[in-house]
């Protein structure tokens, strides 16, 4: 396996677990974790892409554009968690609304007879 595709299939594999990332997690701090998981891959492919070889020197370009992206990946991760500290004090959590499940333990509630957690009735006080 030569060098570029090392770093291609690293870059997949890295793509690929931060898409996951942010199709299954419900916490926003996930959610942009696995962003930056994704532009690492991104970041990686660019790389791949510039190498040509042992002896040649990269090409320059892909190599601008990768510090590019990193200041924008930065900028973005810093508005995100801006954005989170909002959602936050909105809402009091950090996660993203899934009803079904809270429809379910409401209703495991009933049925149990148990007192819910402190943290549930926090969060089912809220407007």
């Amino acid at each position: 396996m030569s060098t570029a595709q090392l770093y291609l299939s690293t870059a997949v594999f890295l793509l690929v677990m931060g898409l996951y990332g942010v199709l299954v997690r419900p916490h926003l701090l996930r959610k942009i974790t696995a962003l930056n998981v994704m532009s690492a891959g991104l970041f990686l492919i660019f790389v791949a892409v510039a190498y040509r070889g042992p002896e040649a020197p990269p090409d320059p370009v892909p190599h601008a554009m990768v510090l590019t992206g990193i200041v924008i990946s930065v900028s973005a991760t810093a508005f995100g968690l801006l954005l989170i500290r909002r959602v936050l004090e909105v809402t009091g959590r950090a996660e993203l609304a899934v009803e079904p499940e809270e429809r379910t333990a409401a209703n495991r509630q009933s049925v149990t007879g148990k007192r819910p957690s402190p943290r549930t009735e926090q969060r089912d006080a809220r407007p």
